[in-house]
């Protein structure tokens, strides 16, 4: 079985393989099957690599990260600041709309400054009640001097994360990473099943051709 790579986008077969597969083509039967030797069309194609892409996308491992108490650590230090608290304290205003006014605050004092962490917090934003419950819960991790990336908030609970990342060391990391192995065996299969079906199809005579049906039906 002979390849030519003169042209491996017109063809990978040689001049007498096509010429057999075309006479094959053209008088086999197929039971009564007439096998056209159309490209798929473009759109079609475009299509399957926006499916691709975009499944791809919505399933990437650094979309789907839980919040970790890592996240809101500052919202919790912002949120015990003696400016942040006599909003929350304020009487001469309702309880949401002095919510509201603490977190503008918080989130406006946050902007200023960069983290590791703002991608996290635009994907799992959090409201003032919320941090009210989670914040002690924090502060105690903070005092028991813990990485606060190994916790991870679900709720109004703040617990131990389920990810046990074994180390060269032989350590145990509870830490979700932005990407893993399943991730890497979908990139990798798409790849290689791209280049089988490419090296099928350029196998075969080129879709200039057209095969006469009147010899074999």
């Amino acid at each position: 079985m002979a390849w030519t790579f003169s042209r491996p986008l017109h063809s990978l077969s040689t001049a007498d393989q096509n010429k057999d597969a075309q006479h094959v083509w053209e008088h086999e039967s197929l039971g009564g099957i007439a096998e056209n030797n159309n490209p798929l069309p473009r759109p079609v194609i475009g299509l399957l690599l926006l499916t691709y892409f975009t499944a791809m996308a919505i399933t990437f491992p650094l979309y789907g990260q839980r919040p970790s108490a890592a996240i809101y650590a500052d919202y919790v230090a912002l949120m015990n600041s003696t400016m942040v608290q006599e909003v929350m304290n304020d009487k001469s205003i309702t309880h949401d709309e002095a919510n509201h006014r603490a977190m503008a605050m918080i989130e406006d004092s946050l902007a200023h400054f960069d983290s590791p962490y703002t991608f996290q917090r635009a994907q799992h934003p959090i409201d003032l009640d919320q941090l009210r419950v989670v914040a002690p819960q924090i502060v105690e991790l903070q005092h028991a001097g813990v990485d606060l990336e190994e916790y991870t908030v679900i709720g109004a609970e703040v617990v131990k994360a389920n990810f046990f990342n074994i180390q060269p060391d032989g350590t145990i990391v509870a830490k979700q990473p932005w990407w893993d192995k399943g991730y890497t065996i979908a990139v990798w299969w798409f790849i290689i099943f791209c280049i089988a079906v490419i090296i099928t199809v350029k196998r075969l005579p080129h879709f200039s051709w057209r095969p006469d049906h009147t010899i074999a039906h």
